[in-house]
């Protein structure tokens, strides 16, 4: 009976240490970088990357852990799902915090519409109008306005904005 206890103490020791080698899941990284924008959690737990820049072969984290194999070996899907918005076209897919920045980086506006994107209106930094730039989707940066160059469909951004 003793010998029993013995290997199952054993066995029991030998179980945990085997548990301590595996992979643990990823961390819940998700954090609220610069200008409100998503972002990754460096292992320091104060450093906020701004999504965009997770992979980009810059080690903005000091241990490096946002370029780590693990997490960038098959983008986008070996990233956790809130640094990814997938565009309307399936194949194309860029980082959660490019959505709703006011720029057309899907190619096609649908990290910037409301319904897919669920983008709140323009905000106070920018003009609403129809763009005549293809970076542009439904706003235009109001640095632009009545700078003698056309940005918008109707002329708004030089005689009205």
């Amino acid at each position: 009976s003793a010998l029993a206890l013995l290997v199952l103490t054993a066995a029991v020791a030998s179980a945990v240490a085997a548990l301590a080698l595996l992979p643990r899941a990823p961390e819940n990284r998700l954090c609220t970088a610069p200008n409100n924008r998503t972002g990754f959690l460096c292992d320091d737990r104060v450093t906020c990357v701004p999504a965009s820049w997770v992979c980009d072969r810059v080690r903005n984290c000091r241990n490096g852990e946002d370029e780590q194999e693990q997490l960038c070996g098959d983008l986008p899907h070996s990233l956790p799902g809130y640094l990814v918005f997938y565009c309307s076209n399936p194949r194309s897919w860029v980082y959660a915090d490019q959505r709703c920045n006011g720029m057309n980086d899907c190619g096609d506006c649908s990290d910037e519409s409301w319904s897919s994107a669920a983008c709140p209106p323009c905000g106070q930094e920018w003009w609403s109008c129809s763009p005549v730039h293809f970076e542009f989707c439904s706003c235009i940066p109001r640095r632009l306005c009545r700078d003698g160059i056309q940005h918008c469909l109707g002329w708004s951004d030089e005689f009205l904005c």
